[in-house]
């Protein structure tokens, strides 16, 4: 598959909260990187996160932009609460290697009613 088919499949298991299908277009050894958090790396580290994410909040990603350029795609989106971000994903043999994601983490916390983390 393409970086830019692989990511339309993405966002379909993410919003779907299909934690098994998500975890099925990374390599085993992906790195996702959130900036906002710390790097997650390996696939049952990618699974635990999505798992922990998805119970914590009902997550939609609505497609803005899809771009592709050699082995990757860029995922510009929003959410139904006006969230916006973007995703940075590195597609090699048609899984997902390195994935970096740009959005307020302070905005996703109030909006969803999370706890804000203090420091």
């Amino acid at each position: 598959m393409r970086p830019k088919e692989v990511v339309c499949q993405w966002v379909d298991a993410f919003n779907a909260h299909d934690t098994a299908a998500i975890c099925a277009l990374y390599h085993d050894s992906a790195v996702n990187h959130q900036v906002a958090n710390d790097p997650v790396e390996g696939i049952d580290a990618i699974r635990a996160m999505f798992a922990a994410e998805f119970a914590a909040a009902d997550m939609t990603a609505i497609v803005e932009h899809i771009f592709e350029d050699g082995q990757w795609a860029i995922l510009e989106w929003r959410d139904p609460l006006g969230l916006r971000g973007c995703g940075f994903f590195h597609v090699v043999s048609g899984k997902i290697l390195f994935q970096r994601g740009y959005w307020d983490k302070l905005s996703f916390m109030k909006q969803h009613h999370l706890p804000i983390e203090q420091s």
